[in-house]
């Protein structure tokens, strides 16, 4: 019994406690006064009685008492009459009440303030910083991106308005980028779509602003919706501010590129990602190479004054620069040409557009001498053979997959699609056949997943296997879920889960048939590549992270926006990976100088090479971006050079 009424005792006292405090303010007061009075009181006799030195008599051990009294509880102890210990005792109180009342107006205040930096209110006060606007798994790369290109700056920032919690965006932030360096993270709290709330990342004096599409089907209308608040917010921002969007349906560009003004730059993530699965799928390690272009950790594109080089031809500007690779020319107007006729002339207004380490790096060597003649070989173009395509699982891009084969295909070419039949895919598979011109598309109902099903397609027989992002089975009713909950289908983790069980059956096959399969895998999550059961090297394009790398690259160096225009479609000039066995002699050591002299004259600019040898060891696969044109390597019959050329 004893032990039951211990138990109850403590709910007993909380109860009483709760009712003392819900009975107001001059209660609470009173009590605790009460309180204070039964300690110090009792306290202070004992110390007057304990002192040797204190009075002897009762009437001056007793003064003692409310002296001691008086000074713990700061109402001063004063002695003398009753009025002067009264107006002593009144004064110290008001002091007490005035002290009281300042130090709970000052903590007020701080509360409110921390409080609402903790909600990420304030305004940045910031000039060149970039702005990042919205929250998706696209930020991180994006940031981490952004930290790398101000390595070498003392002083730069980020600001990143998000609907979230700011402590939130920065514990998840810190977490993804490791290291920022000396770049600061500022995070906003807002709507983006509110042109009142942009102005806490001051985007009328940032030097570039980046929208990125929220996950969702109606994450394109928030982009457009972001881009109008924006223009309303910054009114014209001219060249001032470089604004660069993403949106993922190819169907809502035209409006988005409109919303962002003519001085905006709008990437569309299906017809980008479209483009460079074919391009790989016909160029085994071109996923490499973009890899090395776009993020800022190796070589990529940068300009430099024409300087000397003016009144001379482009052809001439090839071998100007030692250990950077010339592409093209940025025309005084503003006007990007990758790989001119090589007798174009060069402006005094002109930059030269190159690849290079770093800005700074970009330095005029002649490198006309180490170019040997006796190795440079001539070879007939050689014509296109037809092939055999295999493309595996179907999702919204895959039409622009099929239209982007057929200006690549060569006469006789075949394609298998192999996919789910759903209703989506049972819609769209006729309406993408009858469109095709050179193409020959076959279509097959079938789940990618089932070892069975590929096991009858015969795969090694493929020269190229392209596999799709698909979302699993019954996910239609999934779809219109995911379109209330505000969540991308396409991105969700379960079609990368799909992807990765085909990469798996798909090894066996390889190993069976002890045959490399040349496979270009489209994958969603980064994280989920790293899983991925393919050889070392494999053609992965990661959507997500691909996107951040150009919106990034672009928001740096606004110029490049064109550049990548024209390396992506399917007319111009484009990245290619050629056997260098067309253009130097194999087996012996010759400086890369004269791969870049026998390029030349064909036309196009050598940029740099891919060894087979090392094609499945990392961290660069054999891939050689921008060499030094001094170095001498020695090529053998299976290794490629990279140019840029017509495609």
């Amino acid at each position: 019994m004893a032990q039951q009424h211990t138990k109850s005792l403590r709910p007993r006292l909380r109860y009483r406690f709760d009712h003392l405090v819900a009975g107001g303010t001059a209660a609470l007061i009173g009590w605790l006064a009460l309180a204070c009075l039964a300690v110090v009181i009792p306290a202070s006799t004992v110390l007057v009685w304990a002192d040797r030195g204190a009075p002897t008599t009762l009437s001056g051990r007793l003064t003692a008492v409310w002296v001691s009294v008086g000074q713990t509880l700061k109402i001063g102890g004063a002695v003398g009459s009753p009025v002067y210990v009264l107006a002593s005792v009144t004064l110290a109180l008001v002091a007490l009440l005035f002290v009281s009342t300042l130090v709970s107006l000052i903590t007020t205040g701080i509360n409110r303030r921390i409080m609402a930096l903790r909600r990420g209110h304030s305004t940045v006060v910031e000039a060149g910083h970039t702005v990042v606007l919205g929250w998706s798994d696209q930020v991180f790369p994006v940031i981490g991106e952004l930290v790398a290109a101000n390595a070498n700056q003392r002083r730069s920032a980020i600001a990143v308005l998000a609907p979230m919690d700011k402590v939130e965006m920065e514990d998840e932030i810190s977490t993804s980028v490791a290291r920022t360096g000396t770049t600061r993270i500022i995070c906003r709290s807002g709507r983006t779509t509110d042109p009142t709330v942009l102005a806490r990342v001051s985007p009328q004096t940032a030097k570039a602003v980046l929208v990125l599409p929220p996950a969702g089907e109606t994450g394109d209308a928030h982009v457009v919706k972001t881009l109008l608040a924006l223009d309303a917010a910054v009114p014209g921002p001219g060249d001032a501010v470089v604004v660069v969007a993403a949106v993922r349906d190819t169907r809502n560009h035209l409006t988005a590129r409109l919303a962002a003004g003519p001085g905006g730059h709008v990437l569309c993530v299906d017809d980008i990602i479209a483009r460079l699965l074919v391009q790989t799928a016909r160029q085994s390690g071109l996923s490499l190479v973009y890899q090395e272009l776009l993020d800022f950790a190796g070589d990529e594109f940068y300009t430099a004054a024409a300087g000397g080089l003016a009144g001379r031809t482009f052809g001439e500007a090839l071998l100007a620069f030692t250990t950077s690779s010339v592409v093209g020319l940025l025309r005084g107007d503003g006007g990007v040409v990758l790989n001119p006729d090589p007798g174009t002339a060069i402006a005094a207004g002109d930059r030269i557009v190159l690849i290079s380490e770093d800005d700074d790096t970009a330095v005029p060597l002649d490198a006309a001498a180490f170019v040997e003649e006796d190795a440079i070989v001539t070879t007939r173009p050689r014509t296109p053979l037809p092939e055999r395509l295999l493309l595996l699982g179907w999702n919204r891009r895959a039409p622009l997959v099929l239209e982007q084969l057929d200006q690549f295909a060569s006469p006789g070419t075949t394609l298998d699609v192999v996919a789910l039949g759903g209703e989506t895919t049972l819609r769209t598979s006729p309406e993408a056949a009858a469109a095709r011109g050179r193409l020959e598309v076959s279509f097959h109902g079938g789940d990618i997943t089932d070892p069975q099903v590929l096991a009858k397609l015969d795969v090694p027989s493929y020269d190229s296997v392209i596999v799709m992002a698909e979302s699993a089975p019954g996910t239609e009713a999934a779809t219109a879920t995911a379109t209330a909950t505000n969540t991308d289908t396409d991105t969700d983790t379960g079609t990368d889960d799909r992807t990765l069980v085909t990469l798996l059956h798909l090894r066996a096959i390889g190993e069976a048939a002890q045959r490399e399969l040349s496979l270009t895998t489209e994958m969603s999550d980064d994280g989920n590549r790293l899983l991925a059961p393919a050889r070392e090297g494999a053609d992965f394009i990661v959507s997500g992270r691909l996107i951040s790398l150009l919106m990034t690259q672009i928001s740096e160096s606004r110029y490049l926006a064109d550049v990548f225009e024209e390396l992506f479609r399917a007319e111009g000039n484009e990245l290619h990976l050629k056997p260098a066995s067309d253009y130097v002699r194999t087996g012996r050591e010759v400086a890369f100088a004269t791969l870049v002299e026998s390029a030349r004259r064909r036309g196009e600019c050598a940029v740099g090479y891919r060894l087979r040898a090392r094609a499945a060891t990392g961290p660069d696969f054999g891939v050689r971006l921008n060499p030094d044109k001094r170095e001498r390597v020695r090529f053998g019959e299976h290794d490629w050079l990279i140019v840029l050329a017509e495609s």
